[in-house]
Order: structure tokens, then sequence, then C-alpha cells
């Protein structure tokens, strides 16, 4: 009996201590240095390695390039309606990851954080070892499952995967099109670059049924330090005005100004009394 009790007293102390000894190890590894601002190297194209536009050559299905040929034919004439932000949409995944304002990465055992000052988009990778949950409320920037990768107790590189995401979305300013079912996952590894420790990369690899495979692209951010952050308000910058599919701009004398040569005015039927 008083061996019993012994074995009993020792396993409930290493149960207890469990918790703790976890907590330990995480707190034990070296995480990367990622601190400060992080702006974009390159355009705001998807691929900042490419050229805009047709020189993207995104791998679209024959049904989503006559898509993207119909918001490139409109782009060109002033046209902004197939672009979920000028409506003060956010891009969401993955199309935040291009940081059309600066962005910052927080570590933490738990998580990793990615706010973006563009229309206060949000991130929160989870790195606590977690599965996927049995059911998912679908956002713009999704829900990321992370895991470090790294040797001798230090980690160096940040593999992610997203999923449960809702639209529309887009991928650039082009109009680069992903299909409406929204069943895109994708797929990220950053790490510092191993000659430049202010540079930090993002290989981003996109699954969707608008393309014909998975499409890879590596955007880089450079870091600055000691950072003065600004705050972006869609709403107060915004200066599209919609009527219908026509898009308008608001002119700094508060009236409406067309996007394109010979664009019809606005129809203001609806628009109350004072419409004339």
């Amino acid at each position: 009996m008083r061996c019993q009790a012994c074995t009993s007293a020792i396993a409930l102390v290493f149960l207890l201590t469990m918790p703790l000894a976890g907590a330990r190890a995480a707190e034990a590894i070296k995480y990367p240095d990622w601190s400060g601002q992080w702006e974009r190297i390159g355009g705001g194209s998807f691929d900042p390695n490419k050229r805009p536009g047709r020189g993207q050559q995104p791998p679209l299905t024959a049904e989503y390039q006559a898509v993207w040929e119909a918001n490139m034919a409109e782009e060109k004439t002033g046209g902004q309606s197939y672009n979920t932000q000028v409506y003060c949409l956010p891009g969401g995944m993955p199309r935040m990851m291009t940081a059309y304002q600066p962005m910052e990465v927080i570590v933490t055992p738990e998580a990793t954080y990615i706010p973006i000052a563009f229309f206060h988009e949000f991130r929160r990778i989870y790195t606590d070892g977690r599965d996927w949950p049995a059911g998912i409320t679908p956002t713009f920037s999704g829900y990321s499952i992370g895991r470090w990768t790294g040797a001798d107790g230090a980690v160096d590189a940040l593999e992610v995967e997203t999923r449960a995401l809702k639209g529309p979305r887009i991928l650039d300013p082009s109009g680069i099109p992903l299909h409406p079912d929204n069943q895109t996952i994708v797929r990220e590894r950053f790490a510092l670059d191993a000659a430049n420790p202010d540079i930090l990369h993002d290989v981003i690899t996109t699954f969707d049924h608008a393309l014909t495979r998975p499409w890879t692209v590596d955007k880089t951010y450079r870091r600055i330090r000691n950072p003065t952050w600004i705050e972006d308000n869609c709403a107060e910058n915004n200066m599209y005005v919609f009527v219908g599919k026509q898009s308008y701009f608001r002119g700094a004398d508060g009236n409406l100004m067309p996007t394109r040569k010979d664009q019809p005015p606005p129809q203001l039927r609806g628009f109350g009394a004072g419409a004339r």
C-alpha cells in the first residue's frame, strides 16, 4: 500500500508539472528578431518580381483569364467596379500581404500577429500546436496555423497554412480573380534573407480553383527600425463613389468627376426629391 501511495504521489507531481515544463520549453526556444516596421519592396502587383498587368502571367483557367481580361479592360477606361478595396472592403489573403502600407510582425510562443496599417487588416497565426477546428467562420484574413522550423533550439522560419477565407477577393489592382467558391488555401514560408537580416521574405503559394496550378510568389519587405506608425481609415480617405456599376471620383470641391472619357453622368432617380 505504501509503495502504491508513493507511485500515485509521483504520478500526481508529474501531471502537475507537465504544463510548467511545456511552458518553460516554449520559453527556451530562441525566436528570430522580426521587430520593427516592414515596408514592401517592389510594386503593388501580386508578384513584385514581374511587370504589372499581363506581365504577371497568372496561371488562370480559360474562364478566369476571360474575367481578368474584362477587369483589365475596365481598368484601362478608368473603371474600378471589380476592385474590392475601392468599396472599403479589405483585400484579405493573400492580397493583404502586398502590404500597401507597412506591417508589423509580433512573435509570441502561442501565436504570431501581423497587423497591417492599410484597412486595419490583422492576422493571427497560431503556433501552439493546435489542429484545425471542426468549424471555422470564414473571414477575409482566414484562419492560419503555423509551425516554426530550425535547429539546436533556435528557429528561423515560420511555415503557415491559411484556410476559411471569404470573399469577394482578388489578387491585385489589375483584377486577377480568385474563384467565388472561396476554397482558397494559402501556404507561406516567412524567413529573414540569408545575406541581410533587415529583409524579410514571405514565399506565398496560392491554391485556388481559378488557377490551373498553385501559384508561388516571393514577397519581400524592408525593415525600418524605430518607426513612426500611421493610421489609415478607408471611409475617411476613399474618394470613389459608385452609382450602380459606374465609378466616379469625388473631387476636392465635393463634386463628382468622371473616371473615364465620355462617361455618362450618374442617374439620380431614387435619390430623393432634391435630386434633379
